[in-house]
C-alpha cells in the first residue's frame, strides 16, 4: 500500500483498538480486586485475601503490558497526525494532559505502593491504596473519553485563524457524548472482568483443583459482576444514539441532510463512512445478546453454590463465553470510530487534513514496526495471563516477602 492516509488510519485502528482491549479488563478487574480486598480486610478471611492476591497478580500483568501499548500509541499523534495537533491541539490536548498526570503519576505510584506494600503497610492504608488505584483508573478513562468526545461532537471551542481555541471547559467536560460513553465503558469493563473471572474460575472448577472454595467464590463474584453490568452497559450504549452522528446510519433522511450540508460547506466529496461501521454495530449487538443469555443462566445458578462448583456443563459455557465481551468491545469501538469518517473532528477537520506531511515510506515503516510491536505485546499479555491463571494461587508472588536466608552454623575451633 502506498496511500499514507490509509496506512495511518489502519495503523491507528490496530494500535488503539488493541490498547482498548487492555483497558476494558484493567478497569473492571481493578474494581473487583478492590472489592475483594475490602471483604478480606473487614472479615479477616484468608480465602478472600488469597483471592485478592491471585486476581491482583493477573490485574498487574494486564495493567503493565497495557501501559506499554499506551506509550506506543502516543507516538502516532506526532508522527502521523500533526495536522490535528496544529488545528485542535489546544482543545484535544488538555484532557490528554490530565489523563497523563492521573494515569502515569498518581495511578502508577499508588499501584507500586500497593504491590510492594503487602505485609509492610497497615491493612487499612493498604486497602486505601487499591481504591485510589481503581478511582484513578476511572479518572483516566474519563479524560480519554472527554478527548474522544470532542472528536465525536466538538463543543466548548471557537475557531480563530484556523485554530480551535478552548472557550468553555465545562462544556468540554460535560459533553454528553463523553459522559454516556464513560458510563458505557465503566460497565463494559465490569462485564469484561466478570466474564474473565468466571472463565478462569470455571477452568479450575472443571479440573477439580484443590482450591475449590476460592474459585467457587471467584465464580460467584464474576457472575454477579456480569449480571449487574450486562443491562446497564446496553442502556448507556443505547442512550448514546441520541447524540450519534446521522452519517453513521447511511440511507436515512438525517444522513442525506447531513451529507448535503457538508457538501455545501466543504465542497463535493464522500462524507459517508465505510460499511465497516455498520458491521461493527451488528457484531456489538449480537455479542451483547449472547452475553445476556449467559447472564440469565448465571442468574438462575447464583443461588445454588453447589451447582457453581459442580456444574461441568456450566463451566464449559463460561469458558466458551470469555471472548464475547472482547468482541463487543472492539465492535463497539469500530462502530464509534469508523462511523465518524471521513472526519478526524466531526464537521471540523477531516482525516486527510489532519495527516502529517510525511513520505509514504515513513508511514509504511512506522506501520510495520508499530504493528509488529503491538502483536508481540498482545501475544505476551495473553501468554502471561493464561500461564498464571492456569497455575492458580500457588504460583502467586504478588507482595510475597523474600524468605530469610537460613542462618549459617558458627564453627568453633576444637581444642
Amino acid at each position: 500500500m502506498d496511500d499514507p492516509l490509509l496506512l495511518a488510519r489502519v495503523q491507528f485502528a490496530l494500535t488503539a483498538g488493541s490498547h482498548f482491549l487492555f483497558v476494558a479488563l484493567t478497569l473492571g478487574l481493578a474494581t473487583l480486586v478492590a472489592l475483594t480486598q475490602t471483604i478480606a480486610t473487614l472479615s479477616g478471611s484468608a480465602v478472600a485475601e488469597r483471592m485478592t492476591r491471585f486476581w491482583g497478580q493477573l490485574y498487574v500483568i494486564n495493567y503493565a503490558v497495557g501501559i506499554v501499548t499506551g506509550l506506543v500509541m502516543e507516538f502516532q499523534f506526532g508522527l502521523n497526525w500533526s495536522g490535528m495537533s496544529r488545528v485542535v491541539g489546544e482543545v484535544f490536548g488538555a484532557p490528554l494532559a490530565m489523563e497523563t498526570v492521573v494515569a502515569f503519576f498518581v495511578e502508577s505510584t499508588f499501584l507500586g505502593l500497593w504491590i510492594f506494600g503487602w505485609d509492610r503497610l497497615n491493612r487499612w492504608v493498604h486497602l486505601a491504596l487499591i481504591w485510589v488505584v481503581a478511582a484513578t483508573a476511572y479518572f483516566s478513562a474519563y479524560f480519554i473519553l472527554v478527548a474522544n468526545g470532542f472528536l465525536q461532537r466538538p463543543v466548548g471551542y471557537r475557531m480563530q485563524d484556523g485554530v480551535a481555541r478552548l472557550t468553555d471547559v465545562g462544556a468540554l467536560l460535560t459533553n454528553p457524548t463523553a459522559l454516556l460513553a464513560f458510563g458505557h465503558v465503566v460497565f463494559g469493563g465490569l462485564l469484561t472482568a466478570g466474564f474473565f473471572m468466571a472463565a478462569v474460575s470455571g477452568y479450575h472448577l472443571f479440573r477439580r483443583t484443590a482450591e475449590a472454595d476460592l474459585f467457587r467464590r471467584s465464580m460467584r463474584t464474576g457472575l454477579v459482576a456480569v449480571v449487574l453490568s450486562v443491562f446497564p452497559v446496553a442502556m448507556f450504549g443505547g442512550t448514546q444514539f441520541r447524540y450519534v452522528q446521522p452519517t453513521k446510519h447511511p440511507g436515512t433522511d438525517e444522513a442525506a441532510a447531513q451529507v448535503a450540508q457538508f457538501q455545501a460547506r466543504f465542497g463535493p466529496g464522500d462524507y459517508t463512512p465505510p460499511g465497516l461501521a455498520s458491521v461493527g454495530e451488528i457484531a456489538m449487538v449480537s455479542a451483547w445478546m449472547l452475553m445476556s443469555l449467559v447472564a440469565l443462566v448465571a442468574l438462575v445458578k447464583l443461588p445454588f453454590g453447589r451447582w457453581l462448583e459442580r456444574g461441568r456443563v456450566f463451566h464449559v459455557l463460561v469458558m466458551a463465553a470469555l471472548p464475547l465481551p472482547y468482541v463487543a468491545v472492539i465492535s463497539g469501538w469500530v462502530f464509534r470510530e469508523v462511523g465518524r469518517q471521513p472526519w478526524m473532528v466531526y464537521g471540523v477537520l477531516t482525516t486527510e487534513d489532519a495527516l502529517s506531511d510525511v513520505p509514504a515510506g515513513a508511514v509504511t515503516a512506522s506501520f510495520v514496526v508499530f504493528t509488529a510491536v503491538f502483536a508481540v505485546l498482545v501475544a505476551v499479555n495473553v501468554w502471561l495471563l493464561a500461564r498464571y491463571a492456569r497455575r492458580g494461587p500457588e504460583a502467586v508472588r504478588l507482595g510475597a516477602l523474600e524468605a530469610p536466608e537460613p542462618e549459617r552454623p558458627v564453627l568453633t575451633p576444637s581444642l
